[in-house]
């Protein structure tokens, strides 16, 4: 049995909250609990973020989507990809939280 651990991150790659999932479970079902009442001006994350839920959200929060998204996408949404890129920050913060494991 796996875990999965879903961090929400600032701008400079520091936690702010995290919520586990049982390893069988899609991410996106972690989202709603882990962005609750929390205000931010935009989302960096992967394609297995890439949600028409999460997206809409988003929008309703008016916060900026950065979001890598699946090919199957039928209308793509822009990506800027330079921002795109600072998503290594909260990358590290998931590798410094692997390391730490028993």
């Amino acid at each position: 049995m796996t875990t999965k651990i879903l961090a929400l991150t600032d701008a400079l790659g520091n936690l702010v909250r995290f919520v586990l999932l049982p390893g069988q479970r899609f991410d996106t079902v972690g989202v709603a609990p882990l962005i609750d009442s929390v205000w931010f001006g935009g989302l960096i994350a992967d394609k297995g973020f890439d949600s028409n839920t999460i997206i809409a959200d988003l929008n309703e929060r008016g916060a900026k989507i950065l979001i890598s998204q699946h090919s199957r996408r039928t209308f793509p949404l822009p990506l800027d990809k330079e921002l795109y890129k600072w998503r290594h920050l909260s990358r590290r913060h998931k590798f410094t939280l692997n390391l730490n494991k028993p």
